[in-house]
């Protein structure tokens, strides 16, 4: 039997973005020290275990295609990370990450692909070799390439107002709408618990 998945973007929904003084911009962590979870992300994760979902990180990281960071910074992050949500009792079912970006510099990077969300590439990956119910999952991210990769897979989706707020007023304008709008990551917990109420 197919099982139901959790969906879930990293910076900006389950970690923090970093603000970059010197750039006067708000961006992915570039180091595991600057990696830190959002207030409330291991409850919710909790939560949705206990609900039997898998969790499922899908993740745009182009930090090594623009040449901010090495893979080996990259693996230290995503080790950082698992260590974080190991101390919240929580362990992901697998990490996917689009490292590729259009415009990169360097060549094995620079890649239009299918994987690079709004597209749902790694989604459709997740589900094949996890054998997972895509119209019982749900994708929850803080921005319009979520919310579009989660309906593309033909999942339902929850967008966060963590970081992105305009995304929320961009959402009316480029008529994409989002199953539910949550404010953080505990709030869309809620929804689920609900919502896994009713199919129940």
């Amino acid at each position: 039997m197919k099982q139901p998945a959790i969906f879930l973007d990293r910076d900006g929904t389950i970690t923090d973005m970093v603000y970059y003084p010197e750039h006067a911009l708000v961006d992915s962590p570039c180091s595991p020290s600057q990696l830190v979870l959002m207030e409330g992300t291991g409850p919710a994760l909790r939560s949705f275990q206990s609900l039997g979902y898998k969790l499922i990180l899908i993740s745009n990281q182009p930090g090594i295609a623009k040449r901010h960071f090495d893979p080996e910074i990259h693996e230290q992050i995503v080790q950082r990370l698992e260590y974080l949500l190991s101390l919240e009792g929580v362990a992901l079912t697998a990490q996917y990450y689009c490292l590729h970006h259009p415009q990169s510099k360097l060549p094995e990077y620079r890649l239009v692909c299918g994987c690079r969300k709004p597209e749902p590439g790694l989604l459709l990956q997740a589900a094949e070799e996890y054998d997972l119910s895509l119209r019982d999952s749900i994708t929850i991210g803080d921005g319009l390439t979520d919310v579009l990769a989660g309906k593309q897979a033909g999942t339902e989706t929850i967008l966060l107002t963590t970081v992105n707020s305009l995304t929320a007023r961009l959402i009316a304008d480029q008529g994409i709408e989002s199953s539910f709008i949550a404010r953080n990551l505990p709030e869309a917990a809620e929804h689920v618990q609900l919502i896994s109420g009713v199919r129940s």
